[in-house]
């Protein structure tokens, strides 16, 4: 075929006009396949669900539930969380578990209460930002599209910060953040980048550790998802520990750091927790004894009895990557078979986390996407990882390998290559 020969953008008129023509006929064919398939969100396939079944032998009706300290979790008490779950969660991130506050089900629920917190009650003694004409976010992207939902939600203005491999553009965060006091937070997935997969340098962490933001409410929102979640155990990425780099710079308060077992355990089903410094945690817990006496400690007991450990953590994670391995590997073989070399897309190769970040031709993703839904492919919508779903671009599609099988990824990944050769040769030939 003319397109394994060269560059499209080599290609004349004519070339391009012969190849619109077979690529239309092979879509039309892919149409006539009836799929219906679902790459839009990064959920936990069923057999990943499957490798924990045994989960629910953890507690039965004849288990002790108590502690090792005796605390009996069916009752009402200890707001921080049971303090085996505060060191399971504390060993996943790298802090120790007096920094740890263990919440309910999910991280997005805490990161939600505290900007919600902070727009009704400040920052540690700060003004509500209920009350300031201008509140602001950075927002590195692309990124996740739910961390850029909370703070539409809540009418904060996002200002867009490029995402280089390294981690967010540093010079251009340094310099918002020292100059603007109405920003007063960030929001960053520092391993395994939603929806990139890059993992922040350590130059990149050790200049957020040393920010000197103009608003001394300013937070940067640690949204560490993909701690333990490599695909490759011989070239994962390392992340440093931000905590022990912001003591370093004088900056003890400036973070708050999340996770959760959402995709360890079972999504939806997991523990979450919050790290931050004690001044922090403080104010937070100011808040939480009135919207809660305690968290589902019986959830955390159970997670704690079936894991034990972070070994155990790790060892169930080695099973995940087992099977989330081959399907990254197979979405990368059709990309580099099909797409190397045509000039029309480039895309990420992460060693963990659930994404693969696509870049299309300039004005080309929405019609992709379009065009594989069209087919019965439902990918995630076409600006969704920039602020207020607008890609100044048009060129960024997130790629979920992770929920469908390994054949029905083998379907979708075809006919998405095949949208990018077609939307790309209408894009050359002007009529995009």
């Amino acid at each position: 075929m003319v397109e394994k020969m060269k560059a499209y953008q080599e290609l004349s008129k004519e070339e391009l006009q012969a190849l619109k023509t077979e690529l239309e006929t092979a879509y039309v064919d892919a149409k006539g396949k009836g799929l219906k398939l679902d790459m839009s969100r990064g959920k936990p396939s069923v057999a990943q669900l499957d490798i924990a079944s045994d989960y629910f032998d953890a507690l039965t009706s004849q288990s002790n539930m108590k502690t090792e300290d005796g605390i009996d979790v069916r009752n009402y008490g200890f707001l921080d969380g049971i303090p085996e779950a505060k060191q399971i969660m504390a060993d996943m991130i790298g802090v120790s578990a007096d920094q740890v506050i263990v919440c309910g089900n999910g991280s997005l629920s805490i990161m939600y209460d505290t900007v919600s917190r902070s727009m009704t009650h400040g920052v540690m003694g700060s003004t509500p930002w209920c009350k300031l004409d201008k509140v602001k976010f950075l927002c590195p992207a692309p990124g996740y599209d739910r961390h850029f939902a909370i703070t539409q939600h809540f009418g904060i203005e996002m200002i867009t910060v490029p995402m280089t491999p390294e981690g967010p553009d540093m010079d251009m965060v340094e310099k918002l953040v020292s100059e603007d006091e109405s920003i007063k937070g960030i929001w960053c997935v520092p391993k395994y980048s939603n929806p990139q997969g890059y993992t922040y340098s350590d130059e990149t962490v050790k200049r957020f550790a040393a920010l000197k933001p103009a608003a001394m409410d300013f937070r940067i929102y640690w949204d560490n998802a993909y701690a333990v979640h490599d695909i490759y155990e011989e070239r994962k990425d390392t992340l440093l520990e931000i905590f022990g780099e912001c003591e370093k710079a004088g900056n003890p308060d400036i973070v708050y750091e999340f996770c959760s077992t959402s995709k360890v355990s079972f999504a939806g089903s997991g523990i979450a927790a919050v790290a931050s410094s004690k001044a922090n945690l403080d104010f937070m817990r100011k808040s939480l004894t009135i919207q809660t006496i305690n968290f589902d400690k019986v959830n955390q007991l159970q997670h704690v009895r079936y894991y034990k450990d972070i070994n155990g953590v790790k060892a169930h994670m080695a099973k995940h990557a087992s099977l989330l391995r081959p399907k990254f590997e197979a979405v990368l073989t059709v990309l580099d078979k099909e797409l190397s070399g045509l000039g029309v897309g480039t895309w990420t190769k992460p060693n963990g986390g659930y994404f693969i970040s696509f870049d299309a031709l300039e004005g080309c993703a929405k019609a992709i996407v379009a065009k594989c839904k069209e087919a019965g492919v439902v990918l995630t919508g076409a600006g969704a990882s920039f602020p207020y779903g607008n890609d100044p671009q048009d060129s960024n599609i997130r790629l979920a390998p992770s929920f469908p099988t390994p054949e029905e990824l083998a379907m979708a990944t075809d006919l998405f290559v095949l949208c990018v050769k077609l939307v790309s040769v209408e894009k050359l030939l002007g009529k995009v």
